[in-house]
């Protein structure tokens, strides 16, 4: 009966509660990040390149494809042909730059607000203070 009130102790505990929390809002906030990417970044960086890449269906067709297979991303791996995908590379890496960049942002503001609530110091003893004072005119 211990091991199941050791358990039972543990999964109620306030951090795992909050690891769960952040498990949870980190998935939404990842599809978030990848609408964010997909949607709104990749096209504007390839128009920027100077047309309409789309970043998904650059790849080097490493195999050779059955016939009657288009030759696009999703046509070609549904086809089992193997692909060196190095779009969807650059898709998913500014994908993690991005949501990075935020995570850092956020803990940024989280830890100024921990600065601004923390109770001030205490005051200074009295005998430190007149210590400090003897040491200071001794210098002089």
């Amino acid at each position: 009966m211990s091991v199941l009130k050791e358990f039972r102790d543990f999964a109620v505990k306030g951090n795992v509660i909050d690891l769960a929390v952040g498990v949870i809002i980190g998935g939404a906030f990842g599809k978030i990040v990848d609408s964010l990417v997909n949607d709104i970044v990749m096209p504007v960086i390839s128009t920027l390149l100077g047309g309409h890449i789309d970043f998904t269906n650059l790849f080097i067709v490493l195999g050779s494809a059955p016939e009657g297979v288009p030759r696009t991303f999703d046509a070609l791996k549904k086809a089992g042909v193997p692909i060196f995908a190095y779009g969807n590379f650059i898709t998913i890496s500014i994908n993690f730059i991005l949501l990075a960049f935020v995570i850092f942002q956020m803990v940024r503001v989280v830890n100024k607000i921990r600065v601004m609530d923390a109770p001030p110091a205490p005051p200074t003893p009295e005998d430190v203070v007149l210590l400090r004072e003897i040491r200071d005119s001794l210098k002089k």
